[in-house]
């Protein structure tokens, strides 16, 4: 108990590290901050005073500590060695000057990200239609990996920041904030094939989200051509995973702004259903 809520609260803690170090532009791997090296910096988490009142003899000690680490099972690990990576690579591609450019290296590292995740799925997973998903991100992401990687080979970044480039480089750091505290909460799921969709949930959300930032900002026609094209092969995969969470989540599973927006979106269509009732 005491060890899921620590996780639970350095998840929270990770996602506000990574929304400070967005803001930051970064513009080669040495101005990277790795979240590793981040997370050292921050206060130990604290539990309220009724907490602790409710657990006086059962305060956070090395004990504790090491049966916390001990809950870090193979494929959260793994799990969170993507995160990593691909934060980090994302963090790059966001402090580019040129929000095309920003576009293409900020995406390239969020499908490798998208890759390892559904890797992973692969790798401990044994729902089918879970297994399916991850194969054809695996296959689509992988040829728009091959399309950015040749684009960004001959667009090198732009010297200097354009008139819109705070603006892009905001928009991202939004973005990414709300994605990596649901994808924390969405891989800390025991069950493998739950903490796949939940975690890849608000990675296609927030991939969908990096698109639209890209049509309002960019100006190069196969990067504009290529965010569209992920929003329209990433919203019906979305659909299907807030689908497959509603029908297979368990009541004690936590709340987060994906999960809440499946439930929304059910609220929104029973009340319709209601209406046309009514009518009827």
């Amino acid at each position: 108990m005491i060890a899921s809520r620590r996780f639970t609260l350095f998840a929270t803690s990770m996602a506000a590290t990574m929304l400070l170090s967005a803001c930051q532009p970064a513009t080669d791997d040495s101005k990277v901050i790795p979240i590793e090296e981040a997370t050292q910096a921050m206060p130990e988490p604290f539990e309220s005073t009724d907490e602790r009142d409710a657990h006086t003899d059962q305060d956070m000690t090395e004990s504790d500590d090491a049966s916390y680490k001990a809950e870090m099972t193979d494929m959260l690990r793994d799990y969170t060695k993507s995160m990593t990576s691909m934060h980090n690579e994302m963090m790059v591609g966001m402090g580019y000057n040129d929000p095309d450019t920003a576009f293409a290296k900020g995406m390239l590292g969020h499908h490798r990200g998208a890759i390892d995740m559904a890797k992973i799925e692969l790798k401990y997973g044994t729902d089918e239609t879970m297994r399916k998903l991850a194969q054809d991100i695996i296959d689509s992401q992988q040829i728009e990996i091959d399309i950015m990687n040749k684009w960004l080979a001959s667009h090198p970044d732009a010297p200097k920041p354009k008139l819109n480039t705070e603006a892009m480089q905001e928009a991202y750091a939004k973005g990414m904030n709300t994605m990596h505290s649901d994808m924390m909460l969405g891989i800390a799921e025991p069950d493998a094939d739950m903490a796949f969709a939940r975690g890849m949930l608000p990675h296609h959300i927030g991939a969908v989200d990096m698109a639209k930032v890209q049509l309002q900002y960019g100006t190069d026609e196969e990067m504009r051509k290529l965010a569209q094209d992920i929003i329209d092969a990433q919203q019906p995969e979305i659909e299907l995973m807030q689908s497959w969470i509603a029908a297979n989540k368990s009541p004690n599973t936590a709340i987060s702004n994906a999960d809440d927006a499946v439930i929304k979106d059910k609220e929104a269509v029973k009340e319709e259903t209601v209406k046309e009732k009514v009518k009827s």
